[in-house]
């Protein structure tokens, strides 16, 4: 069942991202979320501890808020960030459910996300910031928690949750950037492609 998941999650998360490169706003409205509630369908194929899978899948429905929430039809950016942090705290209970067997991975991974919230985060806030003052406190409480998340994701020691929260913050550094500092054509693909390998990848640490 597995196997049958993750297919059909990679074809429906293909056709997501042709609408990056030919946009066709119904298609991505319906398959944006539609990628999300079949990781959803992987999560619990994986068949992994049940509280963790459980913690997994509400994170997972946050992340379906946000997801309906930042469509262009939608576009209800606060509430869809607001939305996206949650979720990653019921990720790092997933974390603490599946076990930190390995403590000071988090060391490595805290010296590099810190180095790039400095680096990379800290021009997104000031952009964000520059657009919208309100978006300042915001922008920053998701930077300070999706970098918490990632470090606690290295601590469990298994590497699907290392990849998976890895390109969540790819991911959201592209998007911030895009939104904040400068567009590129490849912005909007990329973080759709990073995204879901992001969730594909955090379902699979289940495992």
């Amino acid at each position: 069942m597995l196997a049958v998941a993750l297919v059909t999650t990679f074809v429906v998360a293909i056709v997501n991202w042709w609408t990056r490169v030919y946009p066709h706003p119904v298609i991505e409205t319906i398959t944006k979320p539609a990628v999300t509630v079949l990781v959803m369908w992987v999560a619990v194929a994986v068949d992994g501890p049940r509280d963790a899978t459980v913690l997994a899948l509400v994170a997972l429905v946050f992340c379906l808020i946000g997801d309906i929430a930042l469509l262009d039809a939608v576009d209800k950016f606060v509430v869809g960030l607001g939305a996206f942090l949650v979720g990653h705290l019921w990720f790092v209970a997933m974390f603490v459910a599946l076990g930190l067997d390995r403590p000071l991975w988090g060391i490595p991974a805290a010296v590099l996300l810190v180095a790039h919230a400095v680096l990379a985060g800290r021009r997104i806030v000031a952009g964000a910031a520059r657009q919208q003052p309100a978006l300042r406190a915001p922008v920053s409480a998701y930077l300070f928690v999706i970098v918490g998340m990632a470090v606690v994701a290295a601590m469990t020691g298994r590497w699907w949750a290392v990849v998976g929260a890895a390109a969540f913050v790819i991911s959201d550094t592209v998007l911030g950037w895009r939104a904040f500092v400068a567009d590129r054509r490849w912005m909007s693909l990329t973080v759709m492609i990073t995204y879901h390998v992001a969730l594909v990848g955090l379902a699979l640490s289940l495992q």
